[in-house]
């Protein structure tokens, strides 16, 4: 394989990236349910801070509601089966029923998400040839749903929290796991992650996001984005340009914030900190999994809507933007400041809602710039 070549494999965010001739037998109306579902999804999450009312539903539409949508469309365009859509239009489906406040309809339609994709993740092992590869995502996806059997039995938040907490970061790490084959990390490696796996189970079947002491937990999370920081390609492909340097930034800071969140768990004072549970979460969902957001978003979006996305240099200042976010987060929660947080949602905000709209403007000149060169050398044929 290339170098090229790798690097592409490397920076891959879908298990299955879909092949452009697969897009193009794709119906336009499929087209329109993947628009649809991610603007259920994002409109969940977006009534959160807008609307008062919604406030208490905010890690479940946060968490089922846009990740859960998002991870299943995404999974959906991997498998390439039009029953792999179930699965999004079910966690869709779940962010309707919570605007609704029809909190029991909403957990079923997100257990039957989590079912559904772990149902999907084992079917895949005939791709994947793998029980690894195969079992990591289908124990992730089902941590969804414990979570939210958790979450509808009034549980303490930080019981059900841990639960989707673990089938985020399952998830991305399952995905990069089958990426690192490129660079054939050594069988050690590949069985030290099987056991970094367990320590995150053990440390949340124990609730121990509820309270400190947070050993197993904390150790989990933090040799996770250390051995992702070892045996990724992102490590090699940062010293790339353009794209592929973008993404394994995003990438590389991700891992960062993991790294972070298993040390706040493991080195801090957390007896002394009033809100050391927030900044747990928020390391993980916004620092680590919305910066591999970032970084998937021009691989995975074209498979996705069906039209291709431009890079620009001009993406790392919404990145820079969300890394700021984060810190004045962690550091409002942990100084007790609590005047910190509002200023951190809204950078959070402003950084996707840039991130969005650079895309679409760098995305819309290029394709302008198509048009007008095909429009005029269709003239100079014509004469």
């Amino acid at each position: 394989m290339s170098s090229r070549s790798r690097a592409d494999a490397a920076i891959g965010g879908s298990q299955n990236p879909t092949p452009q001739t697969a897009i193009v037998r794709w119906p336009f109306a499929l087209r329109v349910l993947r628009f649809l579902l991610l603007g259920f999804a994002r409109l969940g999450v977006g009534l959160t801070g807008a609307a008062p009312q919604f406030v208490e539903y905010h890690g479940a539409l946060m968490i089922c509601g846009f990740f859960g949508t998002l991870i299943s469309v995404e999974r959906a365009v991997a498998f390439n089966r039009p029953f792999a859509y179930l699965i999004p239009v079910c966690a869709a489906t779940g962010v309707l029923a919570l605007l609704a406040k029809a909190t029991t309809l909403a957990g079923a339609a997100f257990l039957m998400a989590s079912l559904g994709l772990a149902a999907a993740s084992l079917w895949n092992m005939r791709r994947l040839r793998s029980a690894l590869l195969a079992g990591i995502p289908s124990i992730a996806a089902l941590s969804w749903g414990l979570g939210t059997l958790l979450w509808l039995a009034n549980r303490p938040a930080a019981e059900s929290a841990g639960w989707w907490l673990a089938f985020l970061v399952l998830t991305v790490a399952a995905e990069r796991l089958e990426l690192s084959r490129v660079a054939a990390p050594p069988p050690i490696a590949r069985a030290f992650f099987v056991t970094i796996v367990i320590v995150i189970l053990i440390g949340v079947a124990s609730g121990e996001l509820d309270q400190p002491p947070s050993p197993f937990l904390g150790t989990g999370l933090l040799a996770c984005g250390a051995w992702l920081l070892i045996y990724d390609l992102a490590r090699r492909t940062v010293r790339l340009g353009g794209q592929i340097r973008f993404t394994a930034a995003c990438m590389l800071l991700g891992y960062g914030w993991l790294i972070i969140a298993g040390l706040e768990l493991l080195v801090w004072p957390l007896h002394l900190t009033l809100f050391w549970y927030d900044a747990t979460v928020h390391a993980v969902t916004l620092g680590f999994v919305l910066s591999m957001v970032f970084g998937h978003s021009l691989i995975i979006l074209p498979s996705v809507i069906g039209l291709k996305l431009r890079y620009s240099p001009l993406l790392y200042l919404p990145l820079l933007l969300l890394q700021i976010s984060v810190a004045i987060r962690i550091a409002a929660d942990f100084s007790g400041w609590t005047a910190l947080r509002s200023p951190s949602g809204f950078l959070t905000v402003a950084a996707v809602a840039l991130f969005a709209v650079t895309i679409a403007s760098v995305s819309g000149r290029a394709r302008a710039r198509t048009g007008d060169g095909a429009s005029h050398l269709k003239g100079v044929g014509a004469d």
